[in-house]
């Protein structure tokens, strides 16, 4: 298991100080809690969309879509991050979409089984993958974060042939 440290812009990291704003969410009736709490409003679809991270002991942090993954995490490293979908299906939640987006932390698609674990500790229903499902390359260049796209491996910056092998750790990064 990969944990994944923040790599993302020094400014925003400065900010995430040692304390987490994301909420712990280990039962259904935590989430909505959190969703009542916290004012989430649903998006067109009816669905209330959140930004995640999987801390290292397995735990589920929420928080606003509109914050930052290291805010969420206060700092730490996580197993996974992204976005995720939430909708009330019957009588129960359950999360309609996920995905391991977040430029932070750059999380390969293979944390997927983190967030399912997270889930299924709760538990909540979910797609069992990431519906949109991101890879992520630093340019050996330029030095560039990229988001590759249909599979074309070229920096988005300098055009610079990318690694197809993740390549994000400080381990691994040149």
């Amino acid at each position: 298991m990969r944990l994944y440290r923040y790599i993302g812009p020094s400014d925003i990291g400065a900010r995430a100080g040692i304390h987490s704003t994301g909420t712990r969410v280990t039962t259904p009736a935590h989430l909505a809690k959190w969703i009542v709490a916290t004012h989430q409003l649903a998006d067109a679809e009816g669905r209330i969309v959140a930004t995640f991270v999987v801390t290292a002991e397995g735990i589920l942090l929420l928080a606003d879509r509109a914050s930052e993954h290291v805010q969420c995490a206060g700092g730490q490293p996580v197993r996974s991050a992204g976005e995720m979908a939430f909708a009330y299906v019957g009588d129960a939640w359950r999360v309609e979409e996920v995905s391991n987006q977040s430029t932070g932390y750059c999380p390969e698609q293979e944390s997927w089984p983190q967030v399912a674990f997270a889930l299924d500790e709760i538990p909540l229903a979910h797609p069992g993958r990431f519906t949109t499902p991101c890879v992520f390359r630093r340019c050996p260049v330029c030095a560039q974060i990229n988001i590759v796209k249909d599979g074309y491996f070229a920096c988005a910056v300098c055009g610079a042939d990318l690694p197809e092998r993740w390549n994000l750790d400080a381990d691994t990064a040149r």
